[in-house]
């Protein structure tokens, strides 16, 4: 069996070692000279051969399109012509609404995504920018520029502003990405990991996680069932339920009075020192607690600030601002100097927000629209009642009148969107809960709450309207390069999107050209619309014209058959 085995496995290794052989000799015989010249002729051959036959064949393609255009009848050329309009007429109409609603041409961005990959262009792409840090020096901050989306200092109540504004005019005016920050916001603020040792944090924990307002104020009722004293049950009944600032102040003096009460407790847990290493995990527990429970007594304080300076309370708003600066110098991140700055403009205490801005406007602090502006303004103010556009012209400009206008153009380099606000060229909404240093969100917010104090200010207006455009002769490229300030930020325009209502046109700087397919489908849908109208008006003046047009096309076979025809 063994041999016969064998012999069967003979036959087909000798076939396969002949076959290789074979094809060794092929391949030397083909590597030699008179062999190489052999395929070179027949490829010559066959070049002449294909270089010959196409013209002809090419020649009676054009002789038989060239007989079927002539054929045709005015009605053809005349439902070519609509045709074509129309449907070049609805890819410009969606080009135009797809760059008004999202800032870039479709055509151009389906060709970016998924043709360039194709063609092998996403290797050669530079790399997206990214957002640079803290520790990064002056060159990288320079090319890339920051995009955060910071809480806005000066935040309307919901239930108070946002709400009644709903009802009033029917439109949502905070966007869902807004309220999704909002919501992560205060579940930074008012929870931690040991929530579950009070019962009533347990549910609050689940409240601020709750998308319907509804169930969140019947979570912040059931939390108080089980703790009278619960603050951020108060909190959130202030900011949602109260339908008026009186009735949320209310909530919030309860919140107050409870978080006071809560916060000395957890300093006095904290503060007692470990016996030993089995307490070391309930002075961790007792550490973020604490944390939290400052977070909640900063934010009910400060919004009662705010309550104040809504009911015309200023003074007062102004002295809870300023102690709890003093109490918790810490937390400057949160912005109280705007509110303070805002409640000074309101008192017109000039002098205060002078000194207010000598703290804050720092090259090491970072920046904001508030600063910048309220820094224009005063050194505006100094002038502007004097100003004139006609005697400056003539005399000169002053050592004060140019300090002005270096204040304005360095607050338009920081925010370019404000001035249309500031001077009502563009119609205001409802600042979000959140906004973008230097974009459109943080305009809003600005102008919202400013433009009172601009127009206070007799010429200050007058003397911003005169000087603000002078800040882009500057900067003629401010994506790449910038002035006073890093790069404007090229992703602006998105985040900004996501933030302000649907209803709101954003603002969008530097301002972008159409782009080249919206030309394009424009002069089509013209020139076919134009052809389809001269073709119903003068059919056989039409058909001429398309005639002298293919004699001018193909020369060479359109007479014989345009003269048979």
């Amino acid at each position: 069996m063994a041999e016969s085995g064998g012999s069967g496995r003979g036959p087909p290794c000798l076939g396969a070692a002949a076959a290789l052989r074979r094809w060794e000799q092929l391949r030397r015989r083909a590597a030699t000279p008179w062999a190489r010249g052999l395929l070179a002729v027949a490829a010559g051959l066959g070049l002449l051969y294909a270089v010959l036959r196409v013209p002809l064949r090419l020649r009676d393609g054009l002789a038989a399109v060239t007989m079927f255009l002539s054929t045709l009848t005015p009605k053809f050329y005349f439902a070519l012509t609509v045709t074509s309009s129309f449907i070049s007429g609805l890819i410009f109409v969606f080009e135009w609404w797809h760059f008004r609603k999202y800032g870039t041409s479709f055509i151009e961005q389906v060709s970016v995504s998924h043709l360039r990959p194709l063609i092998g262009g996403a290797e050669n792409s530079p790399p997206p920018p990214a957002a640079f840090s803290a520790g990064d020096n002056d060159t990288s901050r320079q090319n890339m520029p920051e995009c955060k989306v910071w809480r806005n200092p000066l935040n309307l109540f919901r239930g108070a502003e946002y709400s009644r504004y709903m009802w009033v005019t029917g439109k949502e005016p905070l966007t869902y990405y807004d309220m999704n920050l909002s919501a992560q916001d205060h579940q930074n603020f008012f929870t931690c990991d040991t929530d579950a040792l009070r019962p009533s944090d347990t549910v609050m924990q689940k409240a601020w996680r709750e998308r319907n307002p509804q169930a969140r104020i019947k979570a912040a009722y059931q939390a108080l069932e089980l703790n009278n004293d619960c603050a951020t049950a108060y909190v959130l009944l202030a900011e949602e339920e109260a339908t008026t600032i009186v009735d949320a102040e209310k909530y919030f003096k309860q919140a107050l009075k409870a978080g006071e009460m809560i916060y000395r407790k957890s300093q006095n847990c904290h503060s007692q020192s470990p016996q030993h290493e089995a307490q070391l995990s309930k002075d961790l527990e007792s550490h973020k607690l604490l944390g939290r429970d400052t977070n909640v007594l900063v934010y009910v304080k400060r919004r009662l600030a705010m309550c104040a300076r809504k009911l015309g309370r200023i003074r007062e708003a102004v002295k809870m601002m300023r102690d709890l600066m003093k109490e918790f110098p810490l937390l400057s991140m949160l912005n109280i100097h705007e509110n303070l700055l805002e409640a000074l403009l309101e008192l017109q205490a000039y002098a205060d927000v002078q000194a207010v801005l000598a703290k804050y406007d720092d090259i090491s602090l970072p920046k904001s629209a508030a600063i910048c502006y309220t820094a224009a303004l005063l050194k505006a103010r100094a002038v502007s009642e004097r100003f004139s556009p006609e005697t400056a012209s003539k005399r000169g400009l002053s050592t004060a009148e140019i300090n002005a206008v270096e204040a304005i153009h360095r607050a338009v380099e920081f925010n370019p969107h404000v001035p249309k606000y500031l001077l009502e060229m563009k119609s205001l909404v409802l600042p979000p809960e959140h906004i973008l240093k230097r974009g459109d969100s943080e305009a809003v917010a600005y102008a919202f709450f400013h433009l009172q104090h601009w127009k206070r200010i007799e010429g200050a207006l007058n003397l911003l309207h005169c000087t603000w455009e002078g800040t882009f002769r500057m900067i003629p490229y401010p994506l790449e390069k910038g002035h006073l300030f890093y790069p404007y930020p090229s992703c602006t325009e998105t985040a900004d999107r996501e933030l302000l209502p649907t209803f709101h046109e954003v603002s969008v700087y530097p301002q972008k050209e159409l782009p080249f397919f919206i030309h394009f489908t424009a002069g089509l849908c013209s020139f076919s619309a134009m052809l389809a109208l001269l073709t119903h008006q003068f059919p056989e003046l039409m058909v001429i014209l398309a005639k002298a047009v293919l004699r001018v096309l193909w020369p060479v076979s359109a007479p014989s058959v345009l003269a048979s025809s």
